[in-house]
């Protein structure tokens, strides 16, 4: 068996260097992070993406910490191989260092072995005093998600020359703070290249082109389970709605046949007096 995939085998995963690219992919629970494991992923996202993946919610402002725990105890009782990376909810770091902290603990003894966060320079004294508790830190920029109200909405950032400048700052600060690796999300893909070139940490794209060190996408949008348009950077390998959808079908139609369950699928009572239960 692999070794297991840790922190500082991650840090060192740079594609300039010669490692092979980093693969990362969310799961929100037990089957799902089983899965993935066996697929050979290197890194398990407990994403706050579960808002939207699974929970039903517009966006991913409507988890906080308890959702959060709940579920990355879910995929750490899948024993994986893979890295186990917890998503810092909305509102779980944007308060004080110390705050952000026990937020964070909180997920580590649910059993994540390092934490994201969005934000740039912002974010320093969160990311330094979570890294001083001896807290792994993953960075995120470009479209943040939980900024979706400050940004209008998601949309591709960085287009300009300045904002891509103020990217490039932001991943330097962060990565002076201690981020071991940084998600580079929704930003034009000179801009992911060029960032990715002048850290010494990984990065890892959601479109944001071929160029980073790695790569992750929501399992949910990978494998085609759920409904709506997915987005640009998505690429389905499977459409297990469907599959599903086309399972429970012929389920139903054997149900209203009568032709299940059938007599190898039923439980039969034995020995002396099996036969009919008595009446009266």
């Amino acid at each position: 068996m692999a070794d297991r995939v840790t922190v500082p085998s991650v840090r060192a995963r740079k594609r300039a260097a010669g490692s092979e690219p980093i693969v990362m992919i969310t799961a929100y629970d037990t089957p799902t992070a089983a899965a993935v494991d066996a697929g050979g992923v290197d890194v398990v996202l407990v994403g706050d993406s579960m808002a939207n993946a699974v929970l039903g919610y517009p966006d991913t402002l409507h988890v906080d910490v308890a959702d959060m725990a709940h579920h990355v105890g879910a995929v750490h009782r899948a024993g994986t191989r893979a890295l186990v990376v917890a998503d810092m909810p909305w509102l779980s770091y944007h308060l004080d260092p110390v705050d952000a902290v026990r937020n964070a603990a909180v997920l580590v003894r649910a059993g994540a072995e390092a934490v994201k966060l969005e934000g740039g320079a912002v974010r320093v004294p969160v990311i330094e005093a979570l890294v001083s508790a001896e807290i792994p830190v993953m960075g995120h920029l470009g479209l943040t998600p939980q900024s979706v109200h400050a940004m209008g909405g998601y949309r591709v950032q960085a287009r300009d020359e300045a904002a891509a400048a103020a990217l490039l700052e932001d991943a330097r600060a962060i990565e002076a703070a201690g981020c071991f690796a940084v998600v580079l999300e929704g930003v034009p893909d000179v801009v992911a290249a060029a960032v990715t070139d002048r850290l010494a940490v990984p990065t890892i794209g959601i479109g944001a082109g071929p160029a980073c060190d790695g790569q992750v996408l929501v399992f949910h949008d990978l494998v085609g389970f759920g409904t709506g348009r997915p987005a640009k950077f998505v690429r389905r390998y499977a459409e297990l709605h469907d599959m599903a959808s086309a399972a429970v079908a012929a389920w139903a139609v054997d149900v209203r046949a009568g032709s299940f369950p059938s007599d190898a699928e039923t439980y039969h009572a034995t020995g002396p007096g099996s036969g009919s239960p008595p009446v009266g």
